[in-house]
């Protein structure tokens, strides 16, 4: 059985997405690396036990925020949209190492999330 926690990962890279896809836009370039991933750290970051792979790819979701943010409006679409697609991307692999690696910790169990130690996907 899948935990609670997973569909409350899928979420928040659903809202990563939705955030990547409208920059630029109401979010300033200095906080688009932040907004990304505020739904993931507030939601989840701190519900599954820490691992080096999903760290490693949030990572990485920074690094490709921080590429999109700092790429010139003035390269034009074609330079803007394969940074975009470069974090989406990222993005997409956090969620898979996530689902895939994560852990419900004790305080996600306390709320009702899965069990501790469950994995948040099955695995066949």
């Amino acid at each position: 059985m899948e935990a609670k926690l997973a569909e409350i990962v899928r979420r928040a890279a659903s809202l990563a997405r939705r955030r990547a896809m409208t920059y630029p836009g109401s979010i300033r370039r200095d906080d688009l690396p932040w907004a990304v991933l505020e739904a993931f750290d507030a939601d989840v970051r701190g519900h599954v036990e820490r691992d080096r792979r999903i760290e490693d790819e949030r990572d990485r979701v920074l690094i490709a925020a921080v590429t999109l943010a700092e790429t010139p409006l003035e390269e034009g679409p074609d330079e803007l949209g394969a940074a975009r697609d470069h974090l989406i991307e990222a993005i997409d692999y956090l969620e898979q190492a996530v689902l895939r690696f994560g852990l419900v910790n004790r305080k996600a169990a306390a709320l009702g999330y899965g069990l501790a130690g469950q994995s948040l996907t099955t695995r066949s």
